[in-house]
């Protein structure tokens, strides 16, 4: 049980050094590293490279930013193979649309809770 912490402590926190690196010394904004990383998950999938880093690393390659990549192209694929060319559309909002209403629901929470006074 302890190696697979390690395991995942190093693949989450390789992913995020990488970052680190992108944001530090080639001065990549963040808005652009997610998009990237997004983008890079989904890529991955779909050339077979993520789905070994997601057994080897497991919650520390699905839980960054690529994770949702490759949530997104998995439930794409999945989707492909039950429903045809329609799945190109649906697939990937419907395998994430948990984590979406998540992010959309304590997001709310957080702003009413914390609301933030203008400055003047």
């Amino acid at each position: 049980m302890i190696l697979d912490y390690i395991k995942v402590f190093f693949v989450g926190g390789l992913i995020c050094l990488i970052a680190q690196v992108l944001m530090d010394y080639f001065k990549m904004q963040t808005p652009y590293v997610m998009v990237t990383y997004v983008t890079a998950g989904v890529i991955l999938t779909f050339l077979g490279v993520y789905e070994p880093i997601v057994e080897f690393g497991g919650s520390g390659a699905t839980v960054p930013i690529m994770g949702f990549g490759y949530s997104l192209a998995k439930g794409v694929m999945k989707s492909i193979e039950t429903d045809g060319f329609l799945g190109i559309f649906l697939g990937g909002t419907t395998a994430t649309a948990g984590g979406i209403a998540a992010a959309i629901f304590f997001g709310y929470i957080m702003a009413v809770v914390f609301t933030p006074k203008a400055k003047p």
